[in-house]
């Protein structure tokens, strides 16, 4: 499970394999020799080698990732639909609808495919997700403020809580920096970590929708992210910090 919406070969990348997972579905009939083979040459790439049946791997992967595609496309869809009476939705389209949407832009002609030969799996998630989202509108609908407050925080702890991250997502703290989008600025925030000897889990770049600035994400230890941003401050950055 690896890859991006880059198209073809231009999206390979030497490291494309590190730290993904590589879903193997050996059979009854499958010698363990064969399989011990395989997961060796996975591993070898830097991926991580996980066994599932293929009928757990087609109902999982529906939910991670064949429905998170469609759900994307239809965002992307009705707002394009919107703004061809109102084109102001486009510009008013931040970060978080850029990141919703990004995989929308990844090469459709695998799609139809992927839909039809998993069309059972995809259908029950999407049944599953609609009825999320109908206790989201019936919420909304009777302005129950806890019910909507129940299900952004419980979606906010799960999210937070996905596997992959080499520390616990409670003791990470993000250092918001308002950059102009100019040569070296990454470089001069990273170069600031590294001289504090801090570790830097993620680093996420949200390019302004008017041009000219953005903002730089960079998560660090919650109990070095004051230090760091003292540092930032001392070269002339504008920063906050916020916690996860």
């Amino acid at each position: 499970m690896a890859g991006s919406e880059q198209l073809g070969v231009s999206g390979a990348r030497s490291d494309l394999f590190l730290g993904a997972t590589w879903v193997l579905t050996p059979g009854p009939d499958t010698p363990a020799e064969t399989y011990g083979r395989l997961l060796g040459v996975v591993r070898s790439l830097g991926a991580q080698g996980v066994a599932l049946s293929a009928a757990d791997h087609d109902r999982l992967v529906a939910h991670v990732s064949h429905v998170p595609h469609l759900v994307a496309s239809a965002l992307m869809n009705e707002a394009a639909s919107v703004a061809e009476s109102d084109a102001a939705l486009l510009l008013l389209a931040a970060g978080g609808f850029r990141d919703m949407t990004r995989i929308a832009a990844g090469d459709p002609s695998i799609w139809p495919d992927v839909c039809v030969e998993n069309s059972e799996a995809i259908l029950e998630s999407l049944d599953a997700l609609g009825t999320q989202l109908a206790h989201l509108r019936h919420a909304i609908a009777t302005e129950d403020r806890s019910a909507i407050g129940t299900a952004l925080s419980s979606a906010s702890t799960a999210r937070r809580s996905l596997p992959g991250r080499s520390v616990d997502p409670d003791q990470l703290a993000e250092v918001r920096i308002p950059v102009p989008d100019r040569a070296g600025v990454l470089a001069e925030v990273t170069a600031t970590a590294s001289e504090l000897g801090l570790s830097v889990v993620d680093v996420d770049i949200a390019h302004s929708i008017e041009g000219g600035r953005g903002v730089l994400i960079v998560v660090v230890a919650h109990s070095q992210a004051q230090r760091y941003a003292t540092a930032l401050r001392e070269r002339g950055f504008i920063c906050s910090v916020v916690d996860r």
